[in-house]
């Protein structure tokens, strides 16, 4: 246990805490203020200090979602944990603490400075979210394998590493290998570190090093062609035809097809096969091609509205500025001209005056707002009635498509019976002259036993291309009902913050109206 705070209890990290905490750092930003109001979150405070707490656990910070600093130094924190939301935290200090593993570090990617000093750690690995990464402070810990030195290799910015009080740091050979392989690095061990020894350290493990580059150099290809090929799939499922450039629908209705597999080894069965399959993948490739084309079509349209949306946002938005900039121009001569008038019946004219003109900007701005509304509502029907044609279309198309799949199915079910009820003839004659394993030759003791093996291959072949069929329409609907959906919400939010806005304003020049002190005026 940490030395430091052995001789008191452990304590929980409870919303008290942190209110005390926050109200005791925050004052200089207004933070203690904000979190001492009743309802008010913790969202606010950028940096957070709790060291020498005797903090056993971390909780209940999930309220600080900007947070930037965190400091838990000097506590007995046994597992970093409870650090899921804050996504937004930069530096992170958990040194002199009983951490005996990284963990839960994995949201934080815009983690620059890490300490983990003075800890039970044996191990440097679960730091792969941390791209950022520049500053890394493992002292005193437990690491005791050069190969943790590898592990590093990925953090491409980071520039300061502290391993010192680690057994690696004991070994001969220490500072030399970690120069090698961490050729970025300028800092070691609080040490800006030499050029010269850098490139005498490279020339040393210069063997070793060609080699890690070059196995690193294929997994980052392998790496960067993974990545092409899930890019690629996105693509296809953004357009609803994933796996359907190729032989994947038509190999997935034989894949369980038992019964299919077997009859596949009938005479004249497996040209009939080949025939099929070339067909039905053309379809399938078809249906492909023209899914990307539509799914460009309705990205077009999509971009297209969404500019027409935004340059009438903006254009009636430079309209209510102008309309603001004009009263804002007599705004203060009103007001001073009020204060200044010594009669009081001018004084109250020009109050009735000053107040008609906040309700005239008040009308004018709400006129502005509405006629937007308006815009807004025929633009988006318009866009409605777009989307929704060219989903239907789309989805009329595929299904005919999907219809000649199962012509094509039917016509291979009619010729693969054919085949059947003719192989079932000559083996009740005794007239087959080829040898049928024992599973297939089983399937022809009678009519019935040899019709429900085809139609049971062929009703499975039917469901599959049913399936894929009403995955498409269903997904393909369901993405344009959420779309109209969102941009409905997304407009009356619009609106209703847009109206928020002017009531504060035209409230806040009422307001400079109201406050004129009763003293102003009768003086």
């Amino acid at each position: 246990m940490n030395r430091l705070c052995s001789s008191l209890e452990p304590r929980v990290m409870n919303e008290d805490m942190l209110k005390l905490a926050v109200g005791e750092q925050g004052p200089q930003e207004e933070a203690g203020q904000l979190a001492r109001q009743e309802g008010i979150l913790f969202k606010d405070v950028v940096s957070l200090q709790l060291d020498f707490q005797n903090i056993l656990r971390i909780d209940n910070l999930w309220q600080f979602e900007n947070l930037r600093k965190l400091q838990l130094d000097n506590n007995i924190i046994e597992r970093i944990e409870g650090l899921e939301n804050l996504t937004q935290l930069v530096w992170l200090d958990l040194s002199f603490n009983n951490i005996e593993a990284i963990e839960g570090l994995d949201t934080l990617v815009n983690l620059e400075d890490l300490s983990l000093f003075n800890n039970r750690i044996s191990k440097i690995d679960s730091l792969d979210s941390l791209a950022k990464l520049q500053v890394l402070s493992l002292g005193n810990n437990q690491i005791g394998n050069m190969m943790n030195i590898i592990y590093l290799r990925r953090f491409k910015g980071l520039r300061a590493l502290s391993l010192s009080g680690n057994p690696i740091a004991e070994a001969e050979d220490y500072k030399m290998f970690v120069w090698a392989y961490l050729p970025d690095l300028v800092y070691l061990d609080s040490r800006r570190i030499d050029d010269h020894m850098k490139a005498l350290a490279e020339v040393k493990h210069q063997f070793s090093i060609d080699e890690l580059r070059h196995r690193e150099h294929l997994i980052q290809a392998q790496q960067a062609e993974e990545q092409a090929r899930q890019a690629e799939l996105e693509e296809h499922q953004a357009a609803f035809v994933e796996h359907l450039n190729g032989s994947f629908l038509f190999d997935s209705m034989y894949a369980d097809d038992v019964e299919g597999s077997k009859l596949a080894a009938l005479h004249g069965v497996g040209e009939l096969l080949e025939a099929y399959k070339d067909k039905f993948v053309i379809i399938c490739l078809n249906i492909f091609e023209y899914g990307l084309k539509q799914q460009e079509k309705r990205k077009v349209e999509l971009d297209t509205f969404t500019a027409c949306v935004q340059e009438a946002v903006q254009e009636n938005r430079e309209q209510g500025k102008l309309r603001i900039a004009k009263f804002e121009e007599k705004h203060l001569l009103s007001l001073n001209a009020i204060r200044d008038e010594a009669d009081l019946a001018s004084m109250e004219a020009r109050i009735v005056a000053y107040s008609e003109d906040i309700t005239e900007l008040s009308s004018a701005l709400m006129t502005l707002e509405m006629q937007l509304v308006e815009q807004l509502e025929e633009t988006i029907n318009m866009f409605e009635r777009n989307i929704v044609d060219l989903v239907g279309l789309f989805v009329e198309n595929v299904q005919s498509l999907m219809a000649q799949c199962r012509d094509l199915e039917n016509h291979h079910h009619e010729k693969l019976l054919e085949i059947a009820i003719n192989t079932l003839e000559k083996v009740v004659k005794g007239e087959l002259d080829e040898d049928l394993p024992e599973d297939v030759r089983a399937l022809f003791v009678d009519k019935d036993t040899i019709v429900n093996a085809v139609g049971t291959s062929h009703d499975m072949h039917l469901l599959k291309i049913d399936n894929r069929e009403d995955e498409l329409v269903t997904r393909v609907n369901s993405w344009c009902t959420h779309l109209v959906g969102k941009i409905h919400k997304d407009e009356i939010l619009r609106n209703r913050k847009r109206v928020k806005e002017i009531n504060q304003y035209i409230d806040h020049m009422q307001n400079e109206l109201d406050n004129l002190d009763s003293g102003d005026i009768l003086d």
